[in-house]
């Protein structure tokens, strides 16, 4: 199942480090498979407010995704954004073909009844 890492970037600015971790991030996400969906702006807010940009990077697997962050080619470079944009990252395992939701709704609805018991 793919998984995926989502940065909420609230603070983008364009200092020389935030230039070289662009630079420099591909080739720590290419020995995990790792690639972009997202990378900043555009975007369009259609409820509330969305502050900054966002990234969407897709990885095979929460195995890769954990062990890219870990590693010490991405450690290396992550103080290059981090000391320069203010954000957050998650990583999130995504669901599989043939998702239902309503398969979940059920899910929490029998976990609040057997709450409720």
């Amino acid at each position: 199942m793919p998984a995926y890492g989502f940065a909420h970037l609230r603070d983008r600015r364009h200092h020389p480090d935030v230039l070289e971790y662009l630079k420099r991030i591909q080739s720590t996400l290419d020995p995990f498979q790792g690639r972009f969906l997202i990378h900043g702006p555009p975007t369009a807010v259609m409820e509330g407010s969305w502050p900054g940009s966002m990234v969407l990077i897709e990885f095979p697997g929460m195995a890769e995704a954990r062990a890219w962050y870990a590693s010490p080619e991405y450690q290396r470079i992550l103080r290059l954004r981090a000391d320069h944009i203010d954000g957050d990252l998650v990583l999130a395992e995504g669901v599989g073909p043939g998702y239902d939701p309503r398969e979940r709704a059920e899910k929490l609805q029998a976990e609040a009844t057997g709450e409720q018991a």
